[in-house]
């Protein structure tokens, strides 16, 4: 009896040993895997992180080139980017495509101007260059993507006539969100300004970049008639700003300045709808439709980003 007696106990003594451990070694595991599941979420925490900043260094500052949309064809409208500054001037060419390729290839010739000179961009600017707004229109008359030359052009007028609207027969710059109308004006005739604001992708892609990115100015090169508009949504409100800009430009490009375009009432403007965003903006008329004036141009600009230098 004493003998099962001892042996019992020892069994029992033995039992509560092994719960007693397997407690202690359960606890411990549960605490390690607590404790490596909280490293898990720490580096999906670093790895969100990570993942923002890099997104964020990849749109600002910008750098190179993007693609802010494409036309009613489907054909890209790239935007070219110099410095890295947050204070951005933006220049615009081709709103009206073929009619004024001239425009598109005056921006071109910035372009290659401040790639072979971005050290003339002080660190406070970037300065964006989209060269082709319109380049459906632009294609039907220089039948090439992109790049092109003066020869590409064809000499038939109608062409080019048809060539400032876009695919959708609609004149871009009658598109925008400033005293919009369905049915404006151009010269004598009536064009299309789009089934609403904004109705067509390419005005659209200017509207998003705009709106994006806030640019410090805004310069749009047209043609024909040989000077610098200001801009305003209303005629009574040209911003001080928008006044300093068109001085600016007129007196280093010899270009007349004007405090506004009167020659024929415009609706839809995109450089007007800009002012309406409190953007100060210019435009620049080209004196001719077939000649960039390159060197009064590239004056006007280098101006201009001197003025935003600090």
């Amino acid at each position: 009896m004493v003998y099962m007696k001892n042996t019992l106990i020892t069994v029992l003594l033995l039992a509560l040993i092994g719960f007693g451990a397997y407690l202690f070694f359960s606890d411990t595991d549960k605490s390690d895997r607590d404790d490596t599941t909280s490293g898990i979420t720490n580096n999906d925490d670093t790895s969100k992180n990570n993942i923002a900043s890099s997104t964020i260094a990849t749109t600002t500052p910008r750098a190179g080139e993007t693609i802010i949309g494409t036309s009613v064809d489907g054909r890209d409208i790239t935007a070219y980017h110099f410095g890295k500054g947050n204070d951005e001037i933006l220049l615009i060419g081709g709103i009206h495509g073929g009619y004024s390729w001239n425009t598109a290839l005056v921006a071109f010739e910035a372009i290659d101007y401040f790639k072979k000179n971005e050290s003339l961009i002080p660190d406070n600017i970037t300065l964006t260059i989209i060269p082709i707004l319109n380049p459906d229109g632009l294609y039907s008359v220089v039948e090439k993507e992109g790049r092109f030359t003066a020869n590409d052009v064809s000499t038939d007028t109608s062409i080019r006539i048809a060539g400032r609207f876009n695919a959708h027969g609609v004149d871009l710059n009658r598109n925008f969100d400033c005293t919009w109308q369905a049915t404006s004006m151009w010269q004598s005739r009536s064009v299309s300004g789009g089934t609403s604001a904004f109705s067509e992708p390419e005005a659209r892609a200017i509207k998003d970049y705009v709106e994006a990115h806030l640019p410090s100015a805004a310069l749009v090169w047209y043609s024909a008639a040989g000077g610098v508009y200001a801009s305003s949504c209303d005629t009574t409100s040209i911003l001080p700003e928008t006044r300093t800009l068109i001085n600016i430009f007129a007196t280093a490009s010899g270009y007349k300045a004007y405090e506004d375009f009167d020659s024929y009432n415009i609706t839809g403007d995109m450089v007007n709808w800009l002012a309406k965003k409190k953007i100060p903006a210019i435009s620049v008329l080209l004196t001719t439709h077939d000649s960039t004036e390159w060197n009064k141009n590239k004056a006007g600009i280098e101006a201009l980003i001197q003025e935003y230098a600090k």
